[in-house]
């Protein structure tokens, strides 16, 4: 049995909401992670950087300001301190996250995620 497509969405993000209409649109009734009230695991995130075949640095949001405040542009930092940097502050991970047939893609824009559907 295949595990069921999963969106890690905040509702409040424009970005987001449209992926999961764009899922929907496509039949498929994702589950719904609020990662903010439920933040991955750090192990969860560790999977997902490796199915997007990228670097911690390449999901956070270093926009935000807890990533300035929190010193993560400092280039020493380890891949599992930026982790758990994300796990404990869930806002600076990029939206949305989709889950799907054992890939990974960001909806920025949407229709990325349609390559892993």
């Amino acid at each position: 049995m295949t595990e069921p497509t999963r969106i890690f969405h905040n509702p409040r993000c424009s970005k987001s909401r449209q992926t999961l209409e764009l899922l929907k649109e496509q039949g498929i009734e994702p589950e719904i992670v609020r990662y903010l009230e439920t933040p991955p695991s750090a192990q969860e995130l560790s999977d997902i950087l490796q199915q997007l075949d990228c670097e911690p640095r390449d999901l956070m949001r270093v926009k935000e300001s807890e990533y300035k405040e929190q010193g993560l542009d400092n280039p020493d930092l380890s891949r599992e301190q930026l982790i758990a940097a994300m796990v404990e502050t869930p806002k600076l991970i990029e939206r949305p996250i989709v889950l799907a047939n054992g890939k990974a893609a960001v909806g920025r824009p949407p229709e990325n995620v349609l390559s892993i559907l």
